[in-house]
Parts: structure tokens; C-alpha cells; sequence
């Protein structure tokens, strides 16, 4: 299959300039053109075979440029979906500007904290989604009821914790890598804090267990020594009940906190308290894509033979340990 993709731009409203635009990356699976059309075409069709497309949103970790997902994106757009990746530049505290995936500080304090977006670019984005389907390439192509969040990070936090039908009827899965649901102190939790999740639809987590970025971050949450795991089982065993056997939690062995990244960006990570990964870091960018493809394959797409595919896959490969429930 042609993977192709566009981009576009729009603008968070009530934010003021420069730090009110969001660039976005849209990927599609494109239909086959002659090579004299291609000559004349900066943009090709999408495949209507294929359609309507399920859309993920893919959610960036903190100063993780869009491009370093790209080649998850380009996975993806290859199972059928249309993904959407993207670069918002904000100054969220005084003085420091980063690119982000667009955090709601403000809802994720005490007693507002599940009452509303934790993101202050999803409604953005929905919205844009809804223009795209009546103009350009993919317009009347696109599936907005299912549609799915994810992200790496910071972003996987957004995406899971905004999987929340009551405030988005159209999301309908939501996965994340290296992510967890620990309240941040300075945000006046006490310490060891555990935040509920939604908890309403199919769920994805993935970690590494050599994810140093976690481990270094263990003194925002109020803990002393922390590890890599932990944070994440606890979300697992605290913020999820389950009961529908459409959520997961998967340990990927020796895979560290970018090893969703490619290429790594020294310059802007934070690469330098990460842990190094203890397998090669191909093998483990395929079996993240792989997953996560077969999940919403499974989830979402309702492909035949999905489900069993990815069981298989989880149980049969020595370097993954996971539960479901």
C-alpha cells in the first residue's frame, strides 16, 4: 500500500500569538496513479477502497518534533487508518517555551481532575478533522466516529486520559507508550498519588522495562528511588477495572523511554537520564507498531483474525510480558 501525506495548519481559539497554531502531518493510504498523473500532482488521491478511515491522533512527547513519529504513522496508514501527527510550540510556564503536546495544567489538578479535557489541543484537532472531511483529499473519507488517541509520553497521557466518551463521543480506543497516571506534587498531590483513568474504553499501555526517564521523574510524583515499572503496574492495578478483556498492559524487555523514537533528536530529549536499552532497538520499534496495529486492528477495525493474531504475538515472544482484563 502508498502511504502519502499533507499538511495543514489551524489555530487554537482564545490563545494568543505566536503560540496559538498547531502544524499538523496527515497520513493516508493513497490510491495508485499513473506516472504521467504523478507528474502533475503534488498531492495523491486517497484509496476510496479502503474507506471510511479510522483516525489516530498521536499525541507527541514533550520536545519530540512530529517527524520522529513518522515511521509509526506510516505503519499505521498502511492497516487502513489515516493518522495525524503534529508540532504545537507553547510558553505553558513564564519563560519557558518547548514543544508540547498540549497539556490542560489547569484540569489536571485536585478536584477538577476528570471533569474535563486534560488537552488543550484535542477539541482543536477534532474540529479540524471535521473540516478535512469536507474539502481536500480525504474529504467524505473519513471515519469520525472512530476515532483513536495515542502518543508517546506526556502525549500517551493525554491520549489515555482524554479516552473519555462523556467528553469525546467519537473517541473510541486510546494506547500509550512509556506512560503512566501518577499526580504530580507541584500540582498538589499528596505523594504516591494514583489518578483514576476513564476507564470506558479498549486501553493499550506500553513500557520499557529499561525506561529511565520514568525512573528519573519518580521525585515529581513525592517517591524516593524509584524504578521504571512500578508507575506503570499501579496504573494498571489502581486506575484500571477492566471487565471487558479490551484492556492491556504490555512490558516490552530492555526497551528504554525513546525507543518509540526514531531518529532520536539528542539535542531536544531527554536522552541523557534514560536508560540504555538492552535490545536492538529495530526489533523493538517493530514489535511496538506491530502491537499496537493489531490492537486497534482487533479493537476498532474489527479485522478478522486481529485478536488472535496479537494474543499470539504477546504470548509467544520471550521479551513481552503482559495482562489483560
Amino acid at each position: 500500500m502508498t502511504v502519502r501525506a499533507y499538511f495543514e495548519v489551524t489555530k487554537i481559539p482564545n490563545f494568543q500569538p505566536p503560540f496559538d497554531t498547531i502544524f499538523l502531518k496527515v497520513f493516508y493510504p493513497a490510491a495508485q496513479i499513473s506516472n504521467e498523473e504523478a507528474k502533475t500532482s503534488l498531492t495523491l488521491p486517497a484509496d476510496p477502497s479502503k474507506a471510511p478511515f479510522p483516525v489516530v491522533i498521536l499525541f507527541n512527547g514533550y520536545n519530540c518534533e512530529a517527524f520522529v513519529y513518522q515511521w509509526l504513522a506510516e505503519n499505521l496508514a498502511e492497516r487502513g487508518l489515516v493518522v495525524v501527527t503534529f508540532n504545537f510550540i507553547a510558553e505553558e510556564f513564564a519563560g519557558s517555551v518547548n514543544l508540547t503536546p498540549g497539556a490542560n495544567f489547569a484540569a489536571s489538578k485536585p478536584d477538577v481532575y476528570g471533569t474535563k479535557a486534560t488537552s488543550v489541543a484535542l477539541s482543536t484537532l477534532l474540529f479540524k478533522l471535521e473540516q478535512l472531511q469536507t474539502q481536500g483529499v480525504l474529504a467524505g473519507l473519513l471515519d469520525l466516529q472512530n476515532i483513536i488517541l495515542g502518543g508517546h509520553s506526556a502525549g500517551g497521557r493525554i491520549a489515555i486520559e482524554n479516552a473519555n466518551p462523556e467528553l469525546f463521543a467519537q473517541v473510541v480506543a486510546s494506547f500509550g507508550y512509556g506512560v503512566h497516571s501518577m499526580g504530580y506534587i507541584m500540582q498538589g498531590y499528596p505523594p504516591s498519588t494514583l489518578l483514576p483513568l476513564p476507564d470506558k474504553l479498549p486501553l493499550l499501555l506500553l513500557a520499557g522495562t529499561n525506561d529511565g526517564v520514568i525512573a528519573s521523574n519518580s521525585e515529581m510524583y513525592g517517591i524516593e528511588g524509584g524504578d521504571a515499572i512500578t508507575p506503570v503496574m499501579r496504573t494498571w492495578n489502581e486506575a484500571i477495572i477492566g471487565g471487558r478483556n479490551d484492556s492491556y498492559v504490555v512490558l516490552l524487555e530492555g526497551a528504554n523511554h525513546f525507543a518509540i523514537v526514531h531518529p532520536l533528536d539528542s539535542t531536544t530529549a531527554r536522552n541523557s537520564v534514560d536508560f540504555a536499552p538492552t535490545q536492538p532497538v529495530e526489533s523493538t520499534r517493530w514489535l511496538i507498531a506491530e502491537i499496537i496495529g493489531l490492537f486497534i486492528g482487533a479493537y476498532v477495525q474489527n479485522q478478522p483474525g486481529a485478536l488472535e493474531s496479537l494474543q499470539q504475538l504477546l504470548n509467544e515472544n520471550s521479551l513481552i510480558s503482559w495482562h489483560c482484563k
